[in-house]
């Protein structure tokens, strides 16, 4: 049981501070609010099966190794991992990555809107509700997957769909094969489904990158089993550039300490209290042992992982063959998007370096004994948070455009 202290409350006071004042987003629109009849009464998806890795937060959410191949008419079904990749070797807090300046407020976050698409199409195709079907008829893992697909997409070229760009002749290093995304990524299939109904109903109008935003949205509120539930502001525009390259200096690692965590989350216009809240992410989904098993299990001299905690994840990890196997990342509720996590990061069994060091400062520390005490306040802020991380460098229709299919710009069918 979490204890109630005064800087626990006095935190919750200015979370609370900060909910009175906000007035909507920049563009006319309330801050998201639960709609509990926005939704069907969410089914109950299948549980992972043991193969199967959600998100890892971390670049995550949620989580390393398997990609979804893509279909059979795409130019990498023919590609196979064996082993998945794991980050470079390095000390358990390295320095900030030097990284291209912050981006700024902009005229493309203000266009973003709510309802957006409401007479884009003729009057019969609801853009949002083809996108949550589509969600709805995938199991929890891949609900996880999205959520992560979302966090990696925005946070490498900001919310553009960048990610889900295929290989070509002329770049064939996309962001989808960077060491965070490949082979672990999921989600390209929801994807793929989503965009080739709206196409054939609405053609040339529905973003890639709105229905990824979407997505990540819907797959929260299925996860939460309705308890996160929110309006995504929409009117993004598909990115035309994917790097490989770009995804490691922009994706905070799992062994990253809180100094480092704070620079990279800051680099995309969001701060601290952002960045615990989206942490919470890290309650669904599963990881491969190689993203935390040099830094947070035995013989790990920086762990304060609870030690039969520890014990049990290296009995779950050791391998007679050598296979790099996957753990769930929240022992406690994993296929439930909820505030667990943060129980879990007081308890001192959470994966990552990056779970452990958010007690690490009194701010951030007092935030999640907050989250872990009141569920309904993390679900409102992780709400507003994706929301916010939702407007990151968002692309216009002159550094963009609207793609036919996801996985190739238009210029390169």
């Amino acid at each position: 049981m979490v204890a109630v202290t005064l800087p626990a409350i006095l935190t919750v006071l200015a979370l609370l501070g900060s909910v009175a004042c906000q007035g909507g987003y920049g563009d006319g629109n309330p801050a998201p609010a639960p709609r509990p009849d926005a939704y069907p009464p969410p089914s109950q998806p299948p549980a992972y099966r043991p193969s199967e890795s959600g998100p890892t937060a971390h670049l995550k959410p949620s989580k390393l190794p398997h990609l979804i191949p893509p279909t059979k008419s795409g130019p990498t079904h023919h590609l196979k991992a064996s082993q998945p990749p794991t980050y470079p070797p390095t000390s358990p807090s390295p320095p900030p990555p030097i990284l291209t300046p912050p981006p700024s407020p902009g005229d493309a976050e203000k266009k973003l809107k709510i309802g957006y698409y409401k007479n884009k199409c003729d009057h019969h195709v609801d853009v949002e509700a083809i996108v949550r079907k589509h969600v709805g008829s995938f199991n929890d893992g891949m609900k996880a997957g999205l959520i992560r697909l979302f966090f990696h997409d925005c946070f490498t070229r900001g919310c553009d769909a960048s990610i889900l760009l295929d290989p070509t002749s002329d770049n064939q290093q996309p962001e989808k094969f960077g060491i965070p995304n490949f082979p672990s990524m999921r989600g390209y299939e929801v994807i793929d489904a989503a965009k080739a109904e709206l196409e054939a109903k609405c053609p040339g109008k529905v973003s890639c990158a709105d229905i990824v935003a979407f997505a990540a949205r819907d797959a929260s509120y299925f996860l939460s089993g309705g308890g996160i539930n929110f309006d995504m502001p929409a009117g993004r525009y598909d990115g035309n550039v994917s790097l490989a390259s770009e995804t490691l200096p922009n994706l905070p690692p799992p062994f990253a300490g809180l100094q480092q965590l704070e620079k990279m989350f800051a680099d995309k216009g969001l701060d601290s209290f952002d960045m615990v809240t989206l942490s919470g992410a890290h309650s669904i989904g599963r990881s491969h042992c190689s993203s935390f098993s040099r830094d947070r299990l035995p013989p790990s001299a920086t762990s304060d992982m609870d030690p039969a905690f520890a014990a049990g994840l290296q009995a779950n990890c050791s391998s007679a063959n050598g296979a790099d196997n996957t753990v769930v990342e929240d022992h406690e509720t994993p296929d439930v998007l909820d505030n667990q996590y943060y129980q879990n990061v007081l308890d001192r069994k959470v994966l990552f370096t990056s779970d452990a060091a958010l007690t690490s400062k009194d701010m951030t520390n007092n935030l999640v004994r907050v989250y872990a005490i009141f569920p309904w306040l993390w679900q409102q802020k992780f709400e507003e948070a994706m929301v916010k991380m939702s407007r990151i460098e968002v692309k216009t229709a002159a550094t963009g455009e609207i793609r036919r299919t996801c996985r190739a710009v238009n210029s390169k069918p």
